[in-house]
């Protein structure tokens, strides 16, 4: 699959911008756009500020939280425009594999939506290779594909990303961008280019560094009797907390105070994240090993082990 870079890419000031504008870009008022949750904080606003009405899709635990095409087809009506596929997942780390991607396509087709794919972990993914819905027959045509550098190449705070569409959606999104940004920072671009060339074998570097300390995190909370389904991509795992009778807010802010550990409450991605938390391997091995000692300490208390 290949894009025109003259008519169906665009780089943008991260991946951020690029859902923005997207949405202003493809949506009516009044526009239904399906938000599979527990996913990243900025899809629901950004629909509510391009006068689109943001609908939810709540993914379970059971299904390893990916998107079913039954849970799909529950919440398309007439006035369903747009998809968002938030995958490889924040904050679960869910994937979801070209099987089910191919069913989650033939019904955006027979139902001609568009989809918004925010892939920008697309690079940091342990089981198959990553699969995007935008390389399956009819749907590079009705796919606006997110990415970005952030992630993959570790350039977290240096802006940049790009969307890769349809000349006819690209050239609408370029009208809300030129008057909104000059550009994307000229040295981060020098950076991407570089890393582009020469960096990866860093990013494989990276991703086998990620994947031991996933395997790390999954184990100790074995052991500290937590469920955690296993997630396959992204850098996050998503543990269920709820046997301590606790929200997650209450757990988060608890956590925070007695061992000053962060994690981020399941429920700011989205309601269906009550009972969960987000916890990030972005870190050393080290920190982790240090991280996941105060925690356990902690549920030690709470089940009256201390």
């Amino acid at each position: 699959m290949t894009y025109d870079p003259d008519h169906e890419v665009m780089v943008t000031v991260g991946g951020s911008e690029a859902i923005d504008i997207a949405m202003r870009a493809m949506l009516n008022e009044g526009d239904e756009v399906l938000v599979p949750q527990p996913s990243y904080v900025s899809y629901v606003p950004c629909v509510t500020l391009a006068d689109g009405v943001p609908v939810i899709i709540e993914l379970e635990e059971k299904d390893e939280f990916k998107l079913t095409p039954e849970k799909l087809l529950e919440k398309i009506t007439d006035r369903t425009k747009i998809l968002v596929l938030p995958f490889p997942n924040n904050p679960t780390g869910a994937i979801m594999e070209k099987e089910l991607l191919e069913k989650i396509a033939g019904i955006v087709i027979e139902k001609d939506l568009f989809v918004i794919s925010d892939e920008i972990y697309s690079e940091l993914t342990y089981k198959d290779q990553h699969a995007t819905i935008a390389a399956f027959p009819g749907m590079k045509e009705r796919t606006v594909l997110i990415n970005g550098f952030s992630k993959s190449y570790a350039m977290t705070g240096w802006r940049l990303g790009y969307a890769a569409a349809p000349a006819v959606i690209l050239e609408q999104m370029l009208k809300i961008h030129q008057y909104a940004i000059m550009c994307a920072p000229t040295t981060s671009q020098y950076a991407a280019v570089s890393a582009l060339k020469n960096g990866d074998g860093d990013v494989a570097m990276m991703r086998e560094s990620y994947n031991q300390r996933r395997r790390f995190l999954l184990n100790a909370f074995k052991e500290m009797n937590i469920d955690c389904f296993e997630p396959m991509g992204a850098f996050y795992t998503f543990p269920n907390i709820k046997r301590f009778n606790m929200t997650s807010e209450e757990f988060a802010t608890e956590l925070l105070k007695e061992e000053k550990v962060a994690v981020v409450p399941g429920t700011a991605f989205g309601d269906c994240g009550e009972g969960f938390v987000r916890i990030s391997y972005a870190y050393s091995l080290e920190s982790l090993k240090e991280a996941l000692g105060r925690i356990r300490r902690f549920v030690d208390k709470l089940d009256g082990k201390v």
